[in-house]
């Protein structure tokens, strides 16, 4: 999806960690076992996402509320977590637990527009991977008690919400990495606003974890302020 739409090979060069927000089937080839299968739905009054490329082992799990729990081993790229569709400017919260901070993984607010199509992330935290290394800086927005850097990228003919196209992703990155707190989205929404970074209508919106070539854990709950 945008992903690590998730390191990146439209930032590094690296081979791409973003991940697709296209479904997948299960065939002889797939080692995955879960709990949730992959895909989009609601559970429990909330809106959650489960991508994956297919190859290693990641369980995703539906919890109470807005509470999710993922394990990953030896995975190639997914990304999952709970949240909202349509997403807005709201302001959120988020607790929990994440387990990769030594390994390629992150957590953030992951979401999508369309009309343009645009990928974008908040990132609270990263790895072994510092998600913003050869994308193009635009800023930065003090928010929620820390300083994010912004910048776009472009992705050229991959997989998004709308089939295989062409679409800019734009990021916060935050300096002080830290798991829990509040989200205040329209600050970076009106950052990237002020930064030419143009949203469009509103898709889905997550607070998503997101691991490549890599095992690890975390458990997360969000919630709206």
């Amino acid at each position: 999806m945008v992903a690590f739409s998730s390191v990146l090979l439209a930032l590094s060069g690296a081979a791409s960690v973003l991940a697709s927000p296209i479904n997948t089937t299960s065939n002889a080839l797939n080692l995955i076992t879960r709990a949730t299968s992959p895909g989009t739905g609601t559970h429990d009054g909330f809106f959650y996402s489960f991508w994956t490329d297919g190859q290693g082992s990641v369980t995703y799990n539906n919890e109470a509320g807005g509470k999710y729990s993922v394990q990953w081993s030896n995975v190639n790229n997914f990304v999952a977590g709970k949240g909202w569709n349509p997403g807005q400017p709201r302001t959120m919260s988020y607790s929990g637990s994440w387990n990769a901070a030594n390994v390629n993984s992150y957590i953030a607010l992951y979401g999508w527009t369309r009309n343009p199509l645009v990928e974008y992330y908040i990132v609270e935290s990263f790895g072994s991977y510092n998600p913003s290394s050869g994308a193009q800086k635009k800023g930065t927005v003090s928010s929620d008690g820390g300083v994010y850097d912004v910048f776009q990228t472009m992705r050229y003919n991959q997989p998004s919400i709308d089939g295989t196209s062409t679409f800019p992703q734009f990021w916060s990155v935050r300096q002080q990495k830290r798991v829990g707190g509040t989200i205040n989205i329209a600050t970076h929404f009106n950052a990237w606003q002020q930064n030419g970074l143009q949203l469009g209508q509103h898709n889905y919106q997550i607070l998503a974890t997101e691991g490549y070539q890599s095992s690890g854990s975390s458990s997360i709950t969000v919630s709206a302020s």
